[in-house]
Parts: structure tokens; C-alpha cells; sequence
């Protein structure tokens, strides 16, 4: 049976960033990453994201601020990215279905590929932020 639903309320937005951050805690490349970097603020952390993709999928403009700051200086490889983005994207197809669906895919895609150039410009010339 097919349980699949819709991204079409903010609800459905938490589903996935919950589901999606279990997957991050417990896996064993990715883990160490965000944990060290959240500590223990994983809550404001949730709410940050809810917001962000409610912005980004519903076009309920909650969210402020600039997604790649917090990310310019993490330790991180192309391995994580392909990682982060597997994780992303069986989040996805475990639960949601339909034209948001496809969108959270693309637009994850589109920003795994964005912040790993943008690392990886910022970690070959340190004195040219990127930000």
C-alpha cells in the first residue's frame, strides 16, 4: 500500500526535514559532521529548516537569512554531499510523491552541487570569501 502523500502543508514540510535529520544523526559519515556543528541545538536547527523549505516548496516566505554561511568552512567532500543527497533523496521517496516532491529532489540536487563548488572555491582561495 501506497502511503505516499503531497508536499503541500507545512506539516508534510516537518515530515521531511524530521525524517530526513534521523537518517542524518544516525549515519555514520554524516553524523560526526552535523553533530559537532549543532551540538546541541538540533531543535532551532529544525525550525530553521522547516522554515526554509516552507519558503522554498510552499512559497510561504518564513525564512531569512543565508543558507550557505553556516556551511563554508565544514570538513566536507564531494562523499559527504553524494551522502547527504542519497539520504535526501530516499527521504523523499519513502514519503512524498507529486510535483513538490520532484522539486525538493531538483532544488536539494541543485544545492549539494552549489555549496560543495562554493566549499571547495573558498577552502583553494581562503583570502576571497565567497559568502
Amino acid at each position: 500500500m501506497n502511503n505516499r502523500k503531497e508536499i503541500v502543508k507545512l506539516d508534510q514540510i516537518k515530515l521531511m526535514v524530521n525524517s530526513f535529520y534521523d537518517k542524518v544523526r544516525s549515519d555514520a559519515l554524516l553524523a560526526p559532521i552535523f553533530n559537532r556543528q549543532i551540538g546541541n541545538k538540533w531543535p532551532h536547527h529544525l525550525e530553521k529548516m522547516y522554515r526554509f523549505w516552507q519558503t522554498v516548496l510552499l512559497s510561504e516566505h518564513t525564512y531569512y537569512g543565508s543558507p550557505f554561511t553556516p556551511h563554508a568552512k565544514l570538513p566536507v567532500g564531494q562523499e559527504h554531499f553524494d551522502r547527504w543527497l542519497e539520504l535526501f533523496n530516499h527521504t523523499i521517496d519513502e514519503h512524498f510523491t507529486g510535483e513538490k516532491a520532484r522539486e525538493a529532489r531538483w532544488r536539494a540536487g541543485k544545492m549539494a552541487e552549489m555549496f560543495y563548488y562554493k566549499i571547495q572555491f573558498s577552502k583553494s582561495n581562503p583570502s576571497k570569501p565567497i559568502l
